[in-house]
């Protein structure tokens, strides 16, 4: 784990090093990554009109990023188990810095930065007992790692920065993998969990799935500005169940689990690979690509209907609603009013849209 007082240079030498900001690759509001036609790999900059306004090639497949509150830097995340993590500078389309875990130590697809942006949090694993690790990177001296902490659970994927920009919120998946394959390994004894800490490792509060959904893992997260918790599962159970795969939490509260009806939680296939609130915080949806399906969800978790989409799964706020994407490189606004196109490009979107 970090020292306190490694932790606040690491803040303070924040400024330190100024570039250019998101003005200069034309002000986009997301970052997705993408296959595209010839096989290759990319990380593209997006505005809300579903234009691309820059691409940096990756060197194989992404899964999330993470974009820098201040300058036109983003890191890429390789989908887990991952190696590697690429700092980006999205100005000049070159890779600043290649971000390697230690050994014995494997990315999983996320990170986020500090409100500042001097200090990189990312989501990771330990490859012989799947243990969750938080890695902690000083950005202004050049994403050095300077520490780490337990994630509080088992195979973490997401992890978020709460409003309060000094609480971290982690969704431990209770997955232990094989880091070779992915197989996973204890579905029978799996223990996912939420876990708030704050930023130098101290856990705050965990919050456990009810004893007949242990086996929903979760995922994914989104932050509501007043802090309530969006979490997005996957059901890891005997197949053809219809479980609720959202979930509702507020510090302190007990979870409530938002269910869509019975046709349309089997059609979701246990599967739920992002989530956003809306633009207007008014509401959250959930997608599954396996399912072909976005579900949309009141903030107190009635569930307000659903729009079917090939292969959908990316999902961000836009507007008063979402702009979700798909593997076959669609993009659609989604809003009270029904879905929409916005565009398509000669690829296909992975997971998820990273709201900058």
């Amino acid at each position: 784990m970090t020292t306190r007082r490694t932790f606040l240079a690491a803040l303070l030498a924040s400024g330190a090093a100024p570039r250019i900001g998101w003005a200069a690759v034309g002000n986009p509001s997301f970052l997705a990554a993408a296959q595209e036609a010839d096989g290759g790999f990319a990380l593209y900059g997006i505005d809300t009109g579903g234009t691309a306004t820059f691409r940096v090639p990756l060197p194989a497949r992404g899964h999330a990023g993470a974009g820098h509150p201040r300058r036109a830097e983003a890191v890429a995340f390789a989908r887990r188990p991952g190696s590697f993590a690429l700092v980006l500078d999205c100005a000049r389309g070159e890779v600043r810095h290649r971000l390697t875990p230690p050994e014995g130590r494997q990315f999983n697809g996320h990170g986020v930065f500090t409100e500042d942006g001097a200090v990189l949090f990312t989501s990771e694993q330990r490859s012989d007992t799947s243990d969750g690790v938080i890695g902690i990177w000083d950005v202004a001296a050049g994403y050095v790692r300077i520490g780490e902490t337990p994630s509080g659970g088992i195979g973490p994927h997401d992890l978020r920065l709460m409003p309060d920009g000094e609480t971290l919120v982690v969704a431990n998946g209770g997955i232990a993998t094989d880091p070779s394959d992915r197989t996973k390994l204890n579905i029978p004894v799996m223990r996912p969990n939420l876990t708030w800490l704050d930023l130098s490792g101290t856990i705050l509060e965990q919050v456990e799935p009810e004893e007949e959904l242990r086996q929903t893992s979760i995922r994914h997260i989104a932050i509501r500005a007043d802090g309530l918790v969006g979490v997005a599962m996957q059901w890891e159970g005997e197949p053809g169940a219809a479980v609720p795969l959202l979930a509702l939490h507020r510090r302190g509260e007990p979870r409530r689990l938002a269910e869509a009806p019975l046709a349309d939680e089997l059609a979701m296939q246990g599967y739920a690979g992002s989530i956003a609130f809306s633009g207007d915080g008014g509401e959250l949806a959930i997608t599954s690509p396996r399912g072909g399906r976005l579900h949309r969800f009141s903030d107190t978790g009635a569930f307000l209907g659903a729009v079917s989409r090939s292969d959908v799964c990316g999902l961000a706020p836009l507007g008063d609603g979402y702009l979700a994407s798909d593997g076959l490189g669609g993009l659609i606004s989604v809003g009270p009013e029904g879905a929409a196109p916005l565009g398509r490009m000669d690829c296909a979107w992975d997971n998820h849209i990273v709201a900058l």
